[in-house]
C-alpha cells in the first residue's frame, strides 16, 4: 500500500441494505474516498480494478453470495489477497466472529456500528497496513540492495547483514553475527582516522567516508562507508546503520584520469604539469633537509631533422627508447620529465647536487649517444644539456627552469654533446637565440643571404673543374653571422628547406651566367638537406631548375652529409638512382664524421666521397688521421669513386694527399670561398687554368 501524499485513501463499502450504506459513507466521507457495491459479484469487480481499495468494510449476510464467500474469493486471488477486510454484520455470535477473523478478515464489526469504534479501527488497519507495506519496502532494499548494509546493536556487535554484505565481504552472516566489525578492518586506515570518524556519529549520529577493509580472502580494497544512528524515544543508542560499497573501481578509474593528467601519452614520462606540483615539492623538502637541488633541462641534437625526414613515427619511436635510457640513467629517487617534443627534464636531489648532477649527465651523454634502432633503422642522436642548481641559481620553478634551459642553449652553441651549468654570463645567449630564430625567418624575405664559392681542383694538374657552393647571411645588426651558428637553427626551426631551394635556384642561375661568357668545363656542387631529400617532387624540382636555366644534370653535383644518407638508406639509394637518370653527380660530404655501412655506401650511385677538414688537418701530425685518409681513398678508389679533400691548407697536406692518390682538393691552398663577381677573374688567372 502506497498512500500518495494529498490523496485520500480508498474505501469499498459493501452491504445490500441501502440504510447501512448510508450510516457507513456518512461516517467516513470526511477523511476517505468512498466506493460502493450492493452484492458480492459487484465487490469482486470493483476490488481488482486498477484503482483498488485501500480497505473493505464486508457485510456477511447478503442475499445470493455471503460475504464468508465474497471473503474467500478476494484471499483466493493475487489481485486482492493482501486487501485488509473488516466484517460489519448484525450477527455478533462468537461463532460469526471467529470464522471470520479465521478467513483473514483483519476485524469484525457489529450492526449497528457505533461510529467513533469504527473509525478508530479503520484507522488502526490502516495505518497497521501502511506500516506493513513500509517494512516490506525497506526489507526489499535490504534484501535487494547493491550496497551492502550491517545492523549493530549499541554495543557495536553485528546483529544483521544483507546479501550485499555476503557478497562483498565474503562472509556468511552467520560468521559475523555477534562480532565486532573490526573483522573487516584492513590495517590501512589508522587509529586516528576512526577516532575522527566516531565523534563525528557521536556529536552529529552520522558519518561518511573513504575507509579500507579486508576481504575474507585477505585482499584490501576501498569502500565508501556511511553510518548513521537509530536512537530510542529516551535519546539513548540503539542501533547503528552501516552501508557501503566497494569503490576500487572508481578509484582505478580515478587513478587512471590522474596519470594520465599528469603523464606524457608517447612515454609514459611525468608531464610539465607533474613537474610543477614536484618541483615546488621538492624545493620545500630541500630547504627541510639542507640539501639542494638540480634541474637538468635535456634537448636531443637534430632530432627535427631525424623528425621531418623519417617521419613522426620513427621520432616518436626514438623518444621513447630515450625516455628508457634516461630512467635507466638516474636513481630512483630522481624525477624524469618529458615536456615536450624532443625536451626532457631531470630532478635530483643532494647534498651536493652540482656533483650529484655532472655525474648523471656524463652517464646521460654516454647511454644517449649510443646507436639506435627504430623500425628496422639505425639511428645516432646525441644530447645538450643545461643544468641549473636550486637554490644558488634561483628560488622559484620558472627561474629555474629558465636558467637550465639558458644553459642547455649554450650547451648547443659550444658544439653540443655536452653539458653546461647555468653561469651568470649565460643570459645573453638565450637573447641573441631569439634574435637568431626572428631574424632567420625574414632574413629570406629581405635578401640577406647570398653565396660564395670555392674551388675545387684536380690533384694532377691544379685544375679548377669545379665550385662547391657555400651559404652566407649578412645581417644588418649581427653582421655575417658563421654558417655553423646559423644552419643548426634553421634546421631546428624548419627553415633550411626553403633556404636549400633558394640556394639551389640561385646557384643554378649564376652558373647560366658564367656558362655564357664562356666557362664551359666547371660544374657546382650544392649541399642537399635532409629536409630537401624527404621533399616530395625533388628530381622534378631539380629537373625543372636544370631546364630553366638551361644546364646538363652533369653541371650539377649535390652533396649529402654521410650521416643524413644513412638516415634512411634506402630512401636514399632510390632518390639518388633517380637523380642519376637526369644526370646529376652525387657526392657524400663530411666522409668519415657519420656512421656509414659499407654495404649501403656500395648501394649508393654516388660518384665522389668528401673527405671531411677535419681528417685532413693534422695528416701531416697524427698518425690516425693520417691512415684513416689513406684508407678512405683506398676504400672510394676500390669502388670507382673519386675522393674530394677538404680543407687543403698546406703544400705539405697537398703532397701527402696527391702521394696517396686523392682525385680533387679544395681549401685555402688553392683559393677561399669568394663572391659570384671574383669567380670570372678567378677562372682567368693562371692560377686555375
Amino acid at each position: 500500500m502506497v498512500d500518495e501524499p494529498g490523496k485520500k485513501l480508498l474505501i469499498l463499502l459493501v452491504d445490500d441494505v441501502p440504510e447501512n450504506i448510508h450510516v457507513l459513507a456518512a461516517a467516513l466521507k470526511a477523511d476517505y474516498r468512498i466506493k460502493i457495491a450492493v452484492n458480492g459479484p459487484a465487490a469482486l469487480d470493483l476490488a481488482q480494478r486498477s484503482d483498488r481499495p485501500e480497505l473493505i468494510l464486508l457485510d456477511v449476510m447478503m442475499p445470493g453470495m455471503n460475504g464468508i464467500e465474497v471473503m474467500r474469493e478476494l484471499r483466493s486471488r493475487p489481485a486482492t489477497k493482501d486487501i485488509p477486510v473488516i466484517f460489519v454484520s448484525a450477527d455478533s455470535s462468537e461463532q460469526s466472529q471467529v470464522a471470520g477473523l479465521d478467513l483473514g478478515a483483519d476485524d469484525y464489526l457489529t450492526k449497528p456500528v457505533v461510529v467513533p469504534v469504527l473509525m478508530a479501527r479503520v484507522r488502526n488497519i490502516l495505518q497497521r497496513k501502511c506500516a506493513e507495506a513500509q517494512l516490506r519496502l525497506a526489507a526489499h532494499v535490504f534484501d535487494h540492495s547493491g550496497e551492502a548494509i550491517m545492523i549493530t546493536d549499541r554495543n557495536n556487535r553485528i546483529l544483521q547483514v544483507n546479501p550485499a554484505f555476503i557478497r562483498l565481504t565474503g562472509y556468511a552472516a552467520s560468521e559475523v553475527r555477534g562480532k565486532s566489525p573490526s573483522i573487516l578492518a584492513s590495517g590501512k586506515t589508522t587509529p586516528d582516522e576512526y577516532r575522527a570518524m566516531w565523534h563525528s556519529i557521536n556529536e552529529t549520529g552520522f558519518w561518511q567516508g573513504e575507509i579500507w577493509d579486508r576481504h575474507k580472502d585477505g585482499c584490501v580494497y576501498p569502500k565508501l562507508l556511511t553510518i548513521s544512528v537509530v536512537r530510542s524515544v529516551s535519546g539513548s543508542v540503539d542501533y547503528y546503520i552501516a552501508s557501503f560499497a566497494d569503490i576500487s573501481a572508481q578509484k582505478a578509474t580515478e587513478e587512471k584520469i590522474r596519470h594520465i593528467a599528469h603523464h606524457d601519452p608517447l612515454t609514459d614520462l611525468p608531464n610539465r604539469l607533474y613537474l610543477q606540483i614536484s618541483l615546488k615539492q621538492t624545493m620545500l623538502l630541500v630547504r627541510r633537509k639542507e640539501e639542494e637541488a638540480a634541474v637538468m633541462f635535456i634537448d636531443l641534437d637534430r632530432f627535427k631533422v631525424i623528425n621531418d625526414s623519417l617521419g613522426h613515427q620513427v621520432g616518436d619511436g626514438l623518444l621513447i627508447e630515450v625516455a628508457h635510457r634516461l630512467k635507466e640513467s638516474v636513481r630512483d629517487s630522481d624525477l624524469v620529465v618529458r615536456l615536450g617534443g624532443d625536451e626532457f627534464v631531470i630532478v635530483l636531489t643532494d647534498k651536493n647536487a652540482a656533483h650529484a648532477s655532472a655525474h648523471v649527465a656524463d652517464k646521460i651523454l654516454t647511454a644517449l649517444s649510443k646507436p639506435y634502432l627504430v623500425n628496422g633503422i639505425n639511428l645516432r642522436t646525441t644530447p645538450s644539456i643545461g643544468i641549473s642548481l636550486y637554490p644558488h641559481d634561483g628560488e622559484t620553478i620558472e627561474l629555474l627552469m629558465k636558467n637550465a634551459d639558458t644553459a642547455m642553449y649554450h650547451a648547443k652553441a659550444v658544439g653540443r654533446n655536452n653539458y653546461q651549468f647555468f653561469r651568470a654570463e649565460m643570459k645573453h645567449l638565450t637573447n641573441d637565440r631569439l634574435l637568431l630564430e626572428h631574424s632567420l625567418h625574414e632574413a629570406l624575405e629581405k635578401g640577406q643571404f647570398y653565396l660564395h664559392y670555392q674551388p675545387q681542383v684536380k690533384s694532377e694538374n691544379d685544375h679548377v673543374i669545379g665550385l662547391e657552393v657555400l651559404l652566407r647571411w649578412g645581417h644588418p645588426v649581427l653582421g655575417n653571422v658563421p654558417p655553423d651558428q646559423f644552419i643548426p637553427v634553421a634546421e631546428e626551426i624548419g627553415l633550411i628547406g626553403r633556404l636549400g631551394e633558394w640556394v639551389l635556384n640561385t646557384a643554378c642561375s649564376q652558373l647560366r651566367d658564367w656558362r655564357s661568357q664562356g666557362f664551359k668545363d666547371v660544374r657546382i656542387a650544392v649541399n642537399l638537406s635532409v629536409q630537401q631529400l624527404r621533399q616530395a617532387h625533388l628530381v622534378e624540382r631539380v629537373a625543372s631548375v636544370l631546364r630553366a636555366n638551361e644546364l646538363a644534370g652533369g653541371d650539377l653535383e649535390l652533396e649529402i652529409t654521410e650521416s643524413a644518407a644513412m638516415l634512411n638508406p634506402e630512401v636514399a639509394i632510390e632518390i639518388f638512382n633517380a637523380l642519376r637518370n637526369i644526370g646529376v653527380e652525387l657526392a657524400i660530404d663530411d666522409f668519415g664524421t657519420g656512421y656509414s655501412s659499407l654495404s649501403y655506401l656500395k648501394l649508393l650511385p654516388i660518384q665522389r666521397l668528401k673527405l671531411d677538414r677535419t681528417f685532413v688537418k693534422d695528416i701531416e701530425t697524427d698518425p690516425n688521421d693520417a691512415a684513416i685518409c689513406s684508407a678512405t681513398i683506398a676504400l672510394a678508389h676500390a669502388l670507382g669513386i673519386e675522393v674530394v679533400a677538404e680543407g687543403v691548407e698546406t703544400e705539405a697536406q697537398r703532397d701527402y694527399l696527391l702521394h696517396r692518390e686523392a682525385d680533387i682538393m679544395q681549401g685555402f691552398l688553392f683559393a677561399k670561398p669568394m663572391p659570384a663577381e671574383a669567380v670570372p677573374v678567378f677562372l682567368n688567372s693562371p692560377r686555375a687554368v
